[in-house]
């Protein structure tokens, strides 16, 4: 019976990743269709990706530029949507844009004694502009979740860690069951960390 248990286990570990994973997928190609009223499975999906690249496309252009900016200037005027869409970019931002906030894993003590330790990412090396000279500021994601809290501390209870980000980023939001793969990243003070 143990060994039945154990194959099952090892089964189900196996599978449900799998399933979970063609859910999700088949859940979001058949909302992206039905929202464009397509009956090929799949198409309304790759359409979106297509439009998707294309804006980025269209969007590096100089004349391009300028309306972005415009219409982001209105977008910042307007009470409610300012705080939607800024929120919004500045996340997008932080994961995929050009200014990425999420490259620099550290492992932060919010303890002097150091015996609880944090995994987490610097987002800003400098928070001169708030008026605080001696702190920065890093974000520790939650485990299995899209939330986090961020942290304002000195740089004597931050470490850097010497793994890529998105291992690290991997570590956290699973819980710490994902495994652990060296990096070659450097770990230098905080001065050089990009703000």
């Amino acid at each position: 019976m143990a060994r039945f248990l154990g194959y099952f286990a090892r089964g189900l570990a196996l599978t449900a990743p799998l399933v979970v994973t063609g859910w999700v997928c088949w859940q979001l190609f058949t909302t992206v269709d039905g929202w464009l009223g397509l009956p090929v499975p799949g198409a309304g999906f790759l359409l979106m990706l297509v439009v998707i690249t294309a804006m980025g496309f269209v969007g590096s252009t100089f004349l391009t530029r300028t309306v972005v900016g415009m219409v982001e200037g209105l977008m910042g005027r307007l009470p409610f949507v300012r705080l939607l869409y800024g929120s919004t970019k500045d996340l997008l931002n932080a994961f995929v844009g050009e200014r990425r906030r999420f490259d620099r894993p550290v492992l932060l003590s919010p303890r002097a004694d150091g015996a609880v330790q944090l995994v987490g990412f610097v987002t800003q090396a400098s928070l001169e502009a708030i008026g605080v000279t001696d702190r920065i500021a890093v974000y520790c994601p939650h485990s299995y979740a899209f939330s986090g809290q961020l942290y304002v501390v000195p740089t004597t209870q931050v470490r850097p860690l010497d793994m890529a980000s998105a291992d690290a980023m991997a570590f956290v939001v699973s819980g710490g069951v994902t495994g652990l793969v060296p990096s070659a990243q450097s770990t230098g003070e905080f001065a050089t960390v990009r703000s």
